[in-house]
Formats: structure tokens, sequence, C-alpha cells
């Protein structure tokens, strides 16, 4: 392909793109395809000779998009909005032309500046004090194993990279029971183990994690000569919206010397707006924090800002320097793969600079706020429906439900239901060991109109069931 006939198709995709967002109203949210029919429609080994674009973007169009579903659909209500404002599209499409790889300062000076420029931006647009320095990691579930790396490696002197964990004492790590499985993925990658991530029992309205029972598990720990090694706080946690008490966190944690982790992947984008700061109020004096700016922000996916009180821990963690990754002649840079653990980095701080600069902070507010006003509503207009019970109050715009008596199974069935209409998508949840149906708003583009249009889906499919 020649770079004429790569700029014709280029601009033939961004009108596709184009045209695919404006009809997006007109097609099922979820695919509705079976498993299987896709690859049955794939050649089973690749072609020797080459066709033209055209024959493959006509492919693209009848065997691909019937399997998709789309996440930028406004009636998207299901798990965490994955977003992608047009700003960030445009930025995406040029960090792919130019394919940077960003591991150091010097294999692209401005991806590394640009980095620690929008980290300041976003940490000023959150509230949180100027101690904290940022990274961009690919998703929260890496900043997440990041900070368990840290607490490990903390809490043995520095010792388990270098001379491995047999022989170690038993490390402990506690979180809420409401945290996401990516928590407990992160135990088993640091080889710290399931059986030491201590689970803390829930309380309250935000489902919160017991203060007193969290003490009593690490002094618990202490006098059995295991060793306490952080704690893994939420805000906005996914199942509900969990949020954890994160002064009584903190001061539990300083008084025991722990390193602390807050995962706001979702609702940390809400901190924007200061009126729901209080849900995570506490969370400055946390050694790590994570919110995914590709969630709820508008930032297309993978983007995820990870906030640290001391880089220098992370860093004496997972840095490492052969000859061939040194910079040298040059003082006082940054080269952030020694923040994350893969080595090799997109240009990711780009899609920030254009996001936050085209639709300007309070443009962004306003569509959070919007999210949250909308969801909330439909919560009370369901609840005043006969036969409809709210299970958990709206969290920002994270709220449960399910038709009052209704069996799991039932619940079930309810929520394939809706799904299969296409009118919009949803997911369910366990609350208290019983299947409710989840509902959360988050994307970029939604409008009331697509409220209302949740309500009589819901309340249509219940009604025939």
């Amino acid at each position: 392909m020649s770079w004429d006939e790569f700029a014709k198709h280029a601009k033939d995709t961004a009108d596709w793109g184009a045209n695919y967002h404006k009809t997006l109203r007109e097609r099922p949210v979820r695919a509705q395809t079976a498993p299987g029919e896709i690859a049955a429609q794939l050649a089973a080994t690749p072609p020797e000779d080459g066709i033209d674009l055209t024959a493959i973007m006509a492919d693209f169009e009848t065997i691909v998009m019937p399997g998709i579903t789309h996440w930028q659909h406004p009636r998207f209500f299901a798990y965490f909005n994955s977003n992608a404002a047009p700003a960030s599209i445009l930025a995406e499409f040029l960090a792919s032309i130019i394919a940077p790889q960003c591991m150091l300062w010097q294999t692209s000076p401005a991806a590394t500046e640009m980095e620690t420029r929008m980290m300041d931006w976003l940490r000023h647009a959150l509230g949180l004090p100027d101690i904290y320095q940022g990274v961009i990691q690919d998703s929260a579930s890496s900043a997440t194993l990041a900070a368990v790396l840290t607490m490990r490696e903390r809490a043995l002197a520095f010792r388990g990279n270098i001379e491995g964990l047999h022989g170690q004492p038993q490390l402990r790590i506690y979180c809420s029971d409401q945290v996401h499985s990516s928590i407990d993925r992160a135990i088993w990658v640091a080889g710290i183990g399931q059986d030491n991530l201590v689970k803390i029992p829930t309380t309250g309205d935000l489902r919160h994690m017991d203060p007193v029972e969290l003490e009593a598990a690490i002094r618990k720990d202490k006098t059995a000569g295991r060793v306490p090694a952080g704690i893994i706080a939420a805000t906005g946690a996914t199942g509900m919206g969990a949020c954890d008490d994160l002064k009584a966190v903190a001061r539990i944690a300083k008084a025991h010397n722990l390193y602390t982790h807050l995962d706001a992947a979702w609702a940390g984008t809400a901190m924007i707006c200061p009126e729901f700061r209080p849900l995570w109020a506490g969370a400055e004096h946390f050694d790590s924090i994570v919110f995914n700016p590709h969630k709820w922000l508008g930032a297309q996916f993978d983007c995820a800002a990870h906030f640290l009180r001391d880089p220098d821990q992370l860093r004496q963690t997972l840095a490492i320097r052969p000859e061939y990754l040194k910079t040298h002649a040059a003082e006082d840079i940054t080269d952030y793969s020694e923040w994350s653990i893969p080595l090799g980095r997109r240009f990711r701080a780009l899609k920030l600079w254009f996001l936050m600069r085209h639709y300007g902070m309070e443009g962004l507010r306003t569509r959070i706020r919007n999210h949250v006003t909308w969801s909330q509503a439909l919560c009370e207009q369901l609840r005043g429906h006969p036969g409809f019970e709210i299970v958990t109050n709206p969290i920002l715009s994270l709220w449960t439900f399910k038709v009052a008596g209704a069996s799991d199974e039932e619940t079930q069935t309810l929520v394939d239901a809706i799904n299969d209409d296409g009118r919009i998508y949803l997911t369910q949840t366990l609350i208290d060991g019983q299947k409710v149906i989840r509902f959360t708003a988050g994307q970029f583009d939604c409008e009331e109109r697509d409220f209302h249009t949740a309500f009589d889906a819901i309340t249509d499919i219940a009604s025939q069931l």
C-alpha cells in the first residue's frame, strides 16, 4: 500500500467511523451472534497473496461487525463504560501513525514530558495535593499489581526480587469483601497467595471495610508471626459501588506502617466534580491511587492514571537498568518504564492532552453530573413502579434492582431477555448472596432520552415475563 492509498483509505475509514457513531442507536447494544458463528467465517490458514483493502473492509462489515458488542452505544449500561471520545480517537490515530515506543525519555522526549504534565493536570483536576507524582499505566489491574509488588518488596526490605520468596516471612494484605477480582489476581501474580489476602467484612450503606475488624485482623496476624504488608481500599467498587472509609483505613495503616493502595478505577473520574469528593475523603493519605480515564473521562482504552506519594518505592521495586536502557549525558530525566511492569510503552498522554483541551474540565464535569442525575432519576422512577425493588441505592450513577420476590433464576432470565431485546445492555451481580440487576451509566455521548428508553425496556420486558 502506498501512502497515497493509505490517505484515501484513512479518509474512507473516518467517514465510516462517523456514520457508525451517528447510527449507533439503530443497532442492538450487545452482539446477537451465537458462539462460533464468527470463527466459522474466518479462513483456517493465512492467505498466500494479498488482496485489496476495499475487499477486506467489506468483509469487516459482514463478518466482524455482527459480532461486536457496542461499548460506545449510548445505552450501554453494563460493566463500566470504556469510552472513546472523538478527540481521543483522533489522538490515538496520530499516535498510531507516528508509532513511537515510549519506554525511555530519549526514545520520545515529547511523550515522557507530556505524560508528566498530563498527570499533573489530572492531579489538579482531582484536588490531590502536589506531593503526588503520576504515571500512565495500561489499566487499573496493572497499577494494582505494581502496588502489591511494592507492598511485598517494602515488607521484605526489598529482598524479594533478589532472593525470591522461598523462606521469606508469610505476608498478609487486607482489603474489603467488595473489591474487584483484579486484586485477587495481583496477589496470585505477586506470589503472595490467595490465602494471604484477608477480606474484611463490610458494613454501612457504602459497604465499607469495618475498621474494628481490620484492626483485629492485623493484630491477629502479627501475634501469629505473619507480616502485614499493605491495605487495598476501594472507592466505587464494581459490584454495587462500595466505598471504604479512607480516613479510618489510612489511620490504621499509619499505626502499623502499612503501604496503602486505593482502587478508584471507575469512581475516581467523578472526583473532578468537587461535590462528589466526600466519597473518597482521606484519599490524600494513601501511598498509591489509581483511576481509569478510559472509563468515565472519555479517553480511548487503554489509559490508567496511577498516582504515587513516593515513586522511589515503586522504582526500587520495578526498575532494572542494563546498559542499553541508560541515557548518558542527561540528568534529571524520567524513564517511565521504571514505573511500570512492561518495558514497552505507548504514547497514551497524547489522548489526554487532546481530550482535556478540547472539552475543557467544565465540559467533562457537566457530562459526569448529567450521567449521575439521569441515572438517579431512573432509579427513582423504577422505585415508584409497582413490582420493582431497589436493592442498593445509587452511588454516583451505579445502583442495583430486581423484580420484587424474584428468584435468582428469574432475575437472570430477565437480564438475558433485556439483553436479547437489544435496546439496552445490563449485567447481573450478587448482593448479600442474592442475584440482582446492576445499572450504571457513563457512556460519553448518552442523553436523557436513553434513560427513558431504559425504563421502557426494563418495564416492558418484565411485564412480558
